[in-house]
């Protein structure tokens, strides 16, 4: 157990010094005590002002309360989840601003025997180099932390192994990088086969007109 204090303390830790910094954010699946689920997503207030300035411009807010409203509606429309290829619904959001802002949404649809997750999360495409830290708790699995950027762009496909999630893209890693010295290890040989076979062979008559030429 203090272990497990010490871990998600050492991680918050970690996530609220990269809040401050408006490229980084993190996105938060926490499975409570009664099998319900939250989703909170925190990032630096300035992130937020951006993203609402480049998709809100022709209403722009006036209060905070605005803002908070604004916010959510973004992160609806630019946060798809889906557990076992069934989308999962928003229910209600609350906002909590400040230099690290935090917004919390209750979600519901995940089921309790978990084979898939797909997230996509382009709440802050429009920030440069913007990248969100993903992490899962569910009770039972273990702590697993993942990266939402542009080289995955922005999505990740999960798959449970045992008692983890797992990136599907490193499962197949081993075999897409060896199908692919086969494949050109096969063309290799392809090609060297095509050389050979075209090349032209001199034959008896052709070879002793030649030696006649030369005398």
């Amino acid at each position: 157990m203090y272990r497990k204090i010490l871990f998600i303390g050492l991680l918050l830790i970690t996530i609220t010094a990269k809040a401050h910094n408006a490229d980084a954010s993190t996105t938060m699946l926490v499975e409570k005590e009664n099998g319900t689920w939250v989703l909170q997503i925190s990032a630096a207030l300035t992130a937020f002002q951006y993203e609402i300035r480049e998709h809100f411009t022709e209403t722009p807010y006036k209060t905070p309360e605005e803002f908070r409203q604004m916010v959510l509606e973004h992160l609806k429309n630019n946060l798809k989840i889906s557990f076992n290829n069934t989308d999962i619904s928003f229910g209600k959001g609350t906002v909590k601003l400040g230099h690290e802002t935090k917004v919390v949404f209750e979600v519901f649809g995940i089921p309790s025997e978990i084979e898939k997750v797909i997230i996509k999360n382009t709440a802050f495409d429009d920030i440069h180099n913007s990248q969100s830290a993903l992490l899962l708790f569910k009770k039972g699995f273990s702590k697993e932390k993942f990266v939402l950027n542009s080289d995955n762009d922005k999505t990740l496909v999960l798959e449970v192994d045992g008692n983890k999630f797992v990136e599907v893209t490193q499962n197949r890693a081993g075999f897409s990088e060896n199908g692919q010295l086969i494949v050109a290890f096969l063309l290799t040989l392809l090609a060297v086969g095509m050389v050979i076979r075209l090349k032209p062979v001199p034959n008896e008559n052709t070879q002793n007109h030649n030696e006649k030429i030369s005398r």
